[in-house]
């Protein structure tokens, strides 16, 4: 039987190979966005789990919306307006895929930051939406371009991650999210705004949501795998009414609902007095494992390579001289360090830099240390016959 030709177009998840491959034991993994296992907060579950013993009525079929008392608790957690609401869908990534189901038809344009989050290609790539790009810069989206693709191509929407970004690690500053509020509601374009490392913050005092600027023109979606566990499988979508009771109506059709258990089980860990204690202890912790990797890189790194800056999340991008970065992540990978390279991150591979994404979440520093090393010595071999090759032309 055929596949739909909707998926013919979207090629094999190197994410997914290459964290098969980092499952080796002797592979230190700096690819993927896992967080630590530490920092799951088993101790402040163990009340609600013993609980739910006794709460007959959550394993019972539930609302597509989700579970009644926790979506009743984030709207005040999440200060949402009346005219707004909030949906449970199995992790974030879920809530994406019904938001590009929903709205996107074969050839609408989507904006996206190149680079831009691979899961969300993906997704638009499986509605076969005709992504554009338009260039990031240290503070978030080069906005004369970003108001040209508005102006001059009128997209549907503009996905974008302004906290802590997947794969740079940057974030917007106050007067970036400011003007591209502005501009989605001066041009009618939907940000999509997609926020699940924003908890993670460590440096620096937090900033508001872009959405906050343009509460009627965004759809937010959040997620509490990084600060609760990834096997919950729980994020959340907030936006207004309208915009959200079509993917209430497709998620009925995909699942009915997500697990209730876990939603009941998440509600009693907001409750609970320690979670921001908790949450606390994860930004150190990972400011801690930032702080360790960032010294390494600067100090370690051949010449002609740069890493930027973070103030919390759980990837920095490490900017390289022109080189196969496919190649280059292959052979790191036989010498024990796994990463992810630039192209994977960009709708055109051909336009994109030569950068690798690291991931400092997952790795303890003496881990980071040796990775480092490693990495160091991969770049230094993969460079040498470019700097041979200019010397030759000289």
């Amino acid at each position: 039987m055929d596949i739909a030709h909707s998926l013919q177009q979207i090629p094999s998840s190197y994410i997914r190979e290459i964290l098969a491959a980092a499952s080796d034991k002797n592979v230190i993994s700096l690819a993927g966005g896992l967080p630590d296992e530490q920092t799951f907060p088993i101790e402040l579950m163990k009340p609600m789990l013993g609980q739910l013993a006794d709460m007959p009525e959550v394993f019972q079929y539930g609302e597509t919306a989700g579970y009644g008392p926790l979506l009743a608790f984030l709207r005040k957690y999440y200060q949402l307006p009346d005219t707004h609401s909030a949906m449970v869908c199995t992790g974030s990534q879920q809530g994406l895929d019904l938001i590009a189901r929903a709205y996107v038809n074969p050839g609408d344009k989507v904006v996206m930051e190149a680079p831009s989050y691979l899961g969300a290609m993906q997704v638009f790539g499986l509605v076969q939406a005709n992504m554009l790009s338009v260039p990031q810069t240290e503070t978030g989206p080069d906005l004369a371009a970003l108001e040209a693709c508005f102006s001059n191509d009128a997209p549907k929407m503009f996905y974008a991650v302004p906290d802590f970004h997947n794969p740079t690690g940057i974030s917007w500053s106050l007067p970036t999210r400011q003007k591209v509020a502005e501009l989605c509601i001066r041009y009618n374009v939907a940000l999509i705004e997609d926020a699940p490392y924003r908890e993670l913050r460590f440096t620096g005092d937090a900033l508001p949501l872009v959405s906050d600027f343009c509460p009627q023109h965004s759809i937010v979606l959040r997620s509490f795998s990084k600060i609760a566990s990834p096997g919950l499988r729980i994020g959340i979508v907030t936006g207004q009414k309208h915009y959200l009771e079509p993917l209430v109506k497709i998620k009925q059709g995909a699942d009915l609902h997500s697990s209730v258990p876990m939603q009941a089980l998440l509600l009693g860990l907001l409750k609970h007095q320690a979670f921001n204690q908790h949450i606390e202890s994860i930004r150190a912790l990972y400011k801690t494992r930032y702080d360790v990797l960032y010294a390494e890189l600067v100090a370690q790194l051949p010449d002609g390579c740069a890493v930027t800056e973070v103030d919390g999340g759980m990837f920095v991008w490490v900017t390289l001289p022109t080189c196969d970065t496919f190649a280059l992540a292959k052979s790191l990978l036989s010498n024990g360090v796994a990463v992810v390279p630039s192209p994977v991150f960009y709708a055109d591979h051909s336009t994109a830099k030569s950068a690798l994404r690291l991931n400092f979440t997952n790795a303890k520093p003496d881990d980071l240390k040796i990775a480092v090393k490693r990495l160091a010595q991969g770049l230094e071999k993969q460079l040498s016959p470019n700097k041979a090759d200019l010397v030759d032309v000289e």
